[in-house]
């Protein structure tokens, strides 16, 4: 055998096992181990809360956003709001003090992480909740959020976004975050999660840990929890809704940004470290987020090895032909968008756009700021 049949092969083994054979595996280990979840419940009066948006030009969402907040049902005295304007050049500050935000910063332009920490170190509650500026929550998601750290050894906890479509948009992500939403939910009942999300997270505040501008919460803060001897949670029924980019180009820009961050944090930020983990968290790290970024790169080396291999038997030839429809179906799809080619398009365009954000990392690329999609809004 071949070095040129072994790198085929493996590449093809490697895809497989990070698209499908992880979610196969993680079925099987949850109908075998079968946890029974206790429920602890919360003694005295619930914990006080700070709620953090971190903002940049949204004076078009972020009344509504603050209206939002003020409407769930959880004691509003024991709620403070705290809107971090980074840098805005628009109406967010001022919107943001008339819709009733408790505190309302006015910071330099340094990101959304800076931002975030900034509201933090002014912030009172015992637990932080943080949340997108186009995030809506359904009223009992900060009560299904916040009843999670009942149980002491949990120390982060994300919910479930719904994304809303455009009509006849081409983006798929609600499709993938669907599919995503599962195998946390599989993660969170064995051990912990492996990344969260920016619509709705909440953590201790004396558990809130300063990360790498470029990096961000929602791959930083899980792994590091279970570092730090924490659980990191997935609460499926904390609802939120929020906006998807209307077209595959405003997804792909939304993808290659926070690819940007991910490579230090899998280079450099201690993600590939297996110090602090179980052994079953550190084979969810390795399947869902080390193999699942390499999945661009598998991809390549599939493709040239089997070109390579062309000649040498059928099964080559053979193995070509989903790549090849893979390929054309993702170029078919502006022109003929039916669901299997969008679905093509999707994937191709967002594993390219996690390749070109390690280009862009590579190259030096290291502003923490962001611009928000058009559209999404």
């Amino acid at each position: 055998m071949t070095a040129v049949t072994v790198a085929f092969w493996l590449a093809v083994g490697l895809l497989v096992y990070a698209q499908l054979g992880y979610a196969l595996l993680l079925a099987l280990l949850h109908k075998l181990v079968r946890r029974r979840r206790v429920e602890p419940a919360w003694e005295g009066e619930p914990p006080t809360i700070t709620a953090v948006i971190a903002a940049y030009n949204e004076q078009r969402v972020i009344a509504r956003r603050i209206a939002n907040l003020r409407e769930l049902e959880y004691p509003q005295e024991r709620l403070q709001v705290i809107v971090a304007s980074d840098g805005s050049t628009d109406a967010t500050a001022a919107q943001a003090r008339a819709a009733g935000a408790d505190l309302v910063l006015e910071l330099p332009r340094g990101g959304k992480i800076r931002a975030q920490d900034a509201a933090v170190a002014q912030a009172t509650g015992e637990l932080l909740v943080f949340s997108d500026a186009n995030a809506l929550w359904e009223p009992d998601a900060l009560v299904r959020l916040v009843h999670a750290f009942a149980d002491p050894r949990v120390g982060y906890a994300c919910g479930y976004v719904h994304f809303t479509d455009h009509a006849g948009a081409g983006n798929q992500e609600g499709l993938y975050w669907r599919y995503e939403m599962w195998l946390r939910q599989m993660e969170s009942e064995l051990s912990s999660v492996t990344s969260g999300n920016g619509a709705i997270y909440a953590t201790r505040r004396d558990a809130y840990l300063t990360v790498d501008p470029l990096a961000g919460h929602d791959l930083s803060f899980p792994f590091n929890m279970v570092k730090c001897g924490l659980r990191a949670v997935y609460v499926a029924d904390a609802r939120a809704t929020e906006k998807m980019a209307p077209t595959i180009e405003g997804e792909f820009s939304r993808k290659r940004r926070m690819a940007r961050g991910t490579w230090p944090t899998l280079f450099t930020g201690g993600l590939m470290s297996p110090r602090g983990y179980t052994p079953l968290y550190a084979l969810m790290i390795l399947s869902h987020r080390i193999l699942r970024y390499m999945v661009p790169f598998l991809h390549v080396l599939m493709l040239v090895t089997n070109l390579l291999l062309l000649g040498h038997g059928a099964i080559y030839a053979f193995a070509l032909a989903p790549q090849a429809a893979l390929y054309l179906g993702a170029v078919a799809a502006p022109r003929a968008p039916l669901r299997p080619l969008l679905m093509a398009r999707y994937y191709v365009v967002t594993n390219s756009a996690l390749a070109v954000g390690l280009w862009d990392w590579w190259r030096g690329y290291r502003a923490p700021t962001w611009e928000t999609v058009e559209g999404t809004r």
